[in-house]
């Protein structure tokens, strides 16, 4: 009864394109009243797009070059958009003395010039004054030679599913809907306050979001679970320590897939309320069975003591619960709503 319905119930959730990697999560699962987000890629779309080049006093052209050289070590999907804004064939040979400085930015050396690109901690690290600015966006501060030179402005796109799908965890009981984030407080403010998130921690260094984990989940119920939704290699850390990690298994790094409990094979954050209503369902379904099947065998089991069961209840009490455990487990690999 048990091992079957659970089985029937990872099953429904391939069906869905969920990929869950036991039957313990599903029961976790059930019992989630709280989900954190990741922001970048997992709330919004990933793909960063040049917006505009402002304060600057150097050409916007010679500003995205040094940027872009500056960055084309790193994969990062930001360092790619500078790239791109960038347009031309980037010569690594001009660039020497590359630091990346972890949850700041990046400085290193193009054509012996001294360039660094990052958030506004990275200027205030080098003792630079910066611009300070309200537009919503991903700010990249640039100095050049020890003098600052602007800000780029890189906007994000919120994924067309991030709303409905924070309203669908709502309605199936989840009691709070978290986002963390690197990001300035204003870019997380306004992806908040659009999807209708409880509420949102911002410019967080990769070891802050797992302290931050650390407290929602001292913070719940004992009996409330919590559920961290991520993409990136720096989610990983907290995908392995909420009490179940969701990772994106399009465009998510290995190491958040490998982390995960389970896995959305096509990056549709929607299919997290799908998951957990299929996740109850098996709860449920477990539930009758073991009910159903105790109940007939020991009612057998009484009447066979008084003499009023013969070998047909018997088989029924064996054969035929077995078999209508079956059937009743077989419901699970149906997506349609109860």
């Amino acid at each position: 009864s048990i091992p079957l319905s659970f089985f029937a119930g990872i099953g429904g959730a391939s069906r869905e394109g969920v990929l869950v990697k036991g039957s313990n999560y599903l029961e976790t699962l059930s019992q989630t009243r709280y989900v954190v987000f990741d922001k970048t890629g997992t709330m919004t779309e990933g793909v960063f797009e040049v917006a505009g080049v402002y304060d600057n006093t150097l050409d916007r052209e010679k500003v995205l070059e040094y940027a872009a050289l500056a960055e084309s070590s790193s994969s990062h999907p930001i360092s790619r958009s500078l790239q791109k804004a960038y347009g031309k064939e980037i010569d690594r040979t001009r660039v020497t003395d590359v630091e990346e400085i972890s949850g700041h930015g990046i400085t290193a050396k193009v054509d012996g010039v001294s360039v660094a690109a990052g958030n506004y901690k990275l200027m205030k690290k080098l003792g630079l004054s910066y611009s300070e600015t309200d537009k919503v966006g991903t700010i990249v501060h640039i100095a050049i030679d020890g003098s600052y030179e602007g800000y780029i402005l890189i906007s994000d796109k919120i994924k067309p599913t991030s709303a409905a799908a924070i309203k669908a965890l709502k309605k199936a009981g989840i009691k709070g809907t978290i986002m963390l984030t690197g990001d300035s407080r204003t870019v997380a403010d306004s992806v908040a306050a659009e999807l209708g998130i409880d509420e949102v921690y911002s410019e967080l260094l990769p070891g802050d979001k797992v302290a931050k984990v650390e407290e929602l989940l001292a913070r719940k119920g004992s009996k409330e679970k919590l559920a961290f939704v991520g993409d990136g290699i720096n989610d990983a850390p907290v995908l392995s320590r909420a009490d179940i990690g969701i990772a994106m298994g399009a465009m998510g790094s290995d190491a958040a897939i490998e982390a995960a409990d389970v896995v959305l094979m096509d990056d549709n954050i929607l299919k997290i309320s799908s998951i957990m209503r299929i996740a109850g369902k098996t709860l449920q379904i477990v539930h009758q069975n073991i009910v159903f099947a105790l109940g007939v065998k020991v009612l057998v089991l009484i009447l066979g003591a008084l003499g009023m069961a013969n070998m047909w209840e018997a088989v029924f009490a064996d054969v035929g619960v077995a078999l209508l455990a079956i059937l009743n487990a077989v419901r699970l690999l149906s997506n349609k709503k109860d």
